[in-house]
């Protein structure tokens, strides 16, 4: 619809609307005559049907009558035949408009394509002329949500705790990714299923398991920047020791619960490649490398975990600390 020139403040992205708009109305025609092309071929397969009931068994015997009723039958077939015809023809009449009103709004997004990297420039230009900050929030102070970020030991490095966080953050900056995927895909598909009447039944089904897979690769780097929530009124208050001592008694509990959960990851993953478990849906999905994200995901967070431990003992055992 041009909102990418709206953007930028420029009318142009006017003219996107009235193909749209043409877009819409095709389609709204196409759904208005769904029913009557359904009726029409219903009608012509009764029709159908007739024929075969009413054909005589063998000509040479059949009577003046039953030869009347074939032919009566014959006769309907070819108007209700005629009938389908047209309705579908004016159904795919209107579909064609759509189908050219969409090819034009696609020229013009490819045309923008190589215009709106001028246009951004001279929108930034203009914003500085006019004393505006280009990136207003660029200078912004980070504000932790309440129970993240306090983590004494986050500055902290070894050279085995730096490989650990590494993997970590590589893995969790390529998740983070996906998001943006996820962005085009469901654009499509809120495109194909109430512009074009064409919906898809792989997109939610993928997006939701995407983001289950990114939800466990994620684990750790949330970890490593310190941002699972704590729900605790007491670590707030304690000093940067207290707050390591506290993650050391602690990591007991961690790492049982994050042990527990590679261990039970494992055997779902392990069942899913032995049983070639696939969805339920028409799509089909193959589930094992979905399900194989679940202890790879647990064991990146004991790794971290790990990492974490050995971060608060040196912290709490430094002279100083």
């Amino acid at each position: 619809m041009g909102l990418h020139r709206m953007y930028l403040k420029s009318w142009w992205a006017l003219l996107y609307l009235p193909f749209f708009i043409g877009v819409l109305y095709c389609n709204s025609q196409v759904r208005n005559l769904h029913e009557d092309v359904s009726r029409t071929y219903a009608a012509l397969e009764q029709a159908q049907t007739a024929v075969k009931t009413t054909k005589p068994e063998d000509p040479a015997t059949a009577t003046d009558e039953d030869k009347k009723a074939y032919a009566d039958a014959q006769a309907d077939v070819k108007v209700k035949e005629g009938d389908y015809k047209a309705a579908a023809a004016v159904q795919a009449n209107w579909y064609g408009y759509a189908r050219w009103l969409g090819i034009v709004i696609a020229l013009m997004l490819l045309v923008d394509a190589f215009l709106i990297p001028r246009l951004v420039r001279q929108r930034r230009t203009h914003a500085a002329e006019a004393g505006y900050a280009t990136d207003p929030i660029a200078h912004e102070p980070e504000v932790h949500e309440q129970g993240t970020g306090e983590d004494p030991t986050m500055r902290m490095r070894t050279p085995f705790t730096d490989r650990i966080d590494r993997i970590s953050g590589y893995i969790g900056e390529y998740v983070a990714y996906w998001a943006v995927v996820s962005v085009f895909v469901y654009y499509y598909e809120v495109l194909a299923r109430f512009v074009f009447n064409s919906p898809t039944n792989w997109v939610h089904e993928s997006m939701f398991l995407m983001y289950g897979m990114q939800y466990m690769l994620a684990g750790a780097y949330a970890y490593r920047e310190d941002q699972h929530v704590r729900v605790d009124v007491l670590y707030t208050k304690l000093p940067p020791r207290g707050k390591a001592i506290a993650d050391i008694i602690s990591s007991a509990f961690f790492f049982i619960f994050t042990l527990t959960l590679l261990w039970t990851a494992w055997r779902f993953a392990s069942d899913a490649i032995h049983n070639a478990e696939t969805s339920f849906t028409e799509w089909g999905i193959q589930y094992w490398p979905v399900k194989l994200s679940m202890p790879i995901g647990a064991a990146l967070i004991v790794l971290q975990g790990v990492a974490k431990l050995i971060k608060d003992i040196l912290f709490v055992t430094r002279k100083g600390a």
